[in-house]
């Protein structure tokens, strides 16, 4: 059974910076997809960023320069650090993975999902 459980969110503002880990357990990490989303309130649930377990990734135009996706292998860990965080970042992140080797940012294409965590960006 895999368990994804994200940590890191928090209030903080605008410019500032947060780090998110996803914690997984019951996963492997061969040929996977790992990836960060989000959702606003009365919004869709949206991608944010994604990597393989080969390394490759992807990032959503409005993050790109400013957040970078990582893992941990050995930890098993997910990571997503945010710089320059903006008001309209403010969100619930959640991590999810799903096996393949192209990895999408849609999350219907995503099997497991964590609780999520609320990040807060004030102007």
């Amino acid at each position: 059974q895999v368990q994804l459980v994200e940590s890191g969110g928090g209030s903080v503002q605008s410019g500032g910076s947060l780090r998110l880990s996803c914690a997984a357990s019951g996963y492997t990490y061969n040929n996977n997809c790992m990836g960060w989303f989000r959702q606003a309130p009365g919004k869709e649930r949206e991608g944010v960023a994604a990597i393989a377990s080969h390394g490759s990734t992807s990032y959503a135009d409005s993050v790109k320069g400013r957040f970078t996706i990582s893992q941990d292998n050995a930890k098993k860990t997910l990571y997503l650090q945010m710089n320059s965080l903006k008001p309209e970042d403010t969100a619930v992140y959640y991590c999810a993975s799903r096996s393949g080797v192209y990895c999408v940012l849609r999350a219907l294409d995503y099997t497991y999902w964590g609780q999520g965590t609320q990040v807060t960006v004030s102007s």
